[in-house]
């Protein structure tokens, strides 16, 4: 089982501490309620007081990616788009709210992570809720904190044009399933009216969205590993024929090579933030 190099809860410890084990004991779940800040209003976001695979809290990127999603707006307007990794389902919940994104949220395949994103998307107003796949492994007994990847996706041909994620590179052994899972998503891409065929297939089919291309995937992340275990995964992508970009403000960009050699030498053209 991957370890976390640091404590999650250490990020909401009360004034009497933290009590790992107590909580690590708690089988079936106790929650808080808490009032988050995202530009321009406050969510209400209930999280577990402790979940096995993560689940229960906001990491530190999720609001500072808020941020330059509201500021890049024009970069995410129109798309279909699916979250991976999304724990409350809190930043899914403000881009619905704030941009009208049409927007899936996705973890692992646990009923209480669906359930209470679920409430989550009741108590802010979303109603219906927001669709949500759920990443189910292929071994029975598999001890990640990851949503699967690496397993076969649950959709075959999947269809959204922008993938989006924050802060998931919290385990290095998950690199190389997280890229596997990422590169299924970019370059199996179809449009809704298209059938599911590789992007090399598409080669004449390629749309970009204001400089954006389509299909990308947006991530923020804010360092807390070494920087040599975070090019592992920026290296893995080259590896695996996806193109890195970064956007500014710890933004990153991940195509489809052949995509993004379609364009030439023209570049992204919103303002990244620095």
């Amino acid at each position: 089982m991957d370890i976390a190099l640091f404590s999650p809860s250490s990020l909401f410890a009360d004034d009497e501490g933290y009590d790992s084990d107590k909580e690590k004991m708690e089988s079936h779940q106790s929650y808080v309620e808490r009032k988050h800040h995202f530009p321009g209003m406050d969510l209400l976001i209930r999280e577990f007081s402790f979940h096995q695979l993560n689940a229960n809290l906001l990491w530190p990127g999720t609001f500072a990616f808020a941020e330059w999603l509201v500021q890049h707006q024009s970069l995410i307007g129109g798309r279909r788009s699916i979250e991976l990794g999304s724990g409350t389902g809190a930043l899914a919940i403000f881009l619905r709210k704030s941009c009208e994104l049409d927007i899936t949220t996705s973890d692992y395949d646990d009923q209480e992570i669906e359930e209470n994103i679920a409430y989550n998307c009741r108590v802010n107003g979303i109603m219906p809720v927001l669709p949500h796949v759920k990443q189910v492994s292929n071994v029975s007994t598999m001890p990640i904190f990851s949503d699967s990847w690496g397993d076969d996706f649950p959709i075959t041909g999947p269809d959204w044009d922008l993938i989006i994620a924050s802060d998931i590179l919290l385990y290095v052994k998950q690199y190389p399933n997280l890229i596997k899972t990422l590169a299924f998503l970019l370059k199996f891409y179809k449009t809704k009216d298209d059938s599911a065929i590789s992007i090399m297939e598409k080669e004449h089919k390629s749309e970009t969205y204001e400089g954006l291309p389509q299909p990308a995937f947006l991530m923020s992340w804010r360092r807390r590993i070494g920087k040599e275990d975070e090019l592992l995964f920026f290296n893995g992508c080259k590896d695996a024929g996806l193109e890195v970009k970064h956007m500014g403000s710890r933004v990153f960009c991940i195509t489809p090579r052949e995509a993004t050699a379609r364009k030439g030498t023209e570049e992204f053209t919103c303002e990244a933030s620095t």
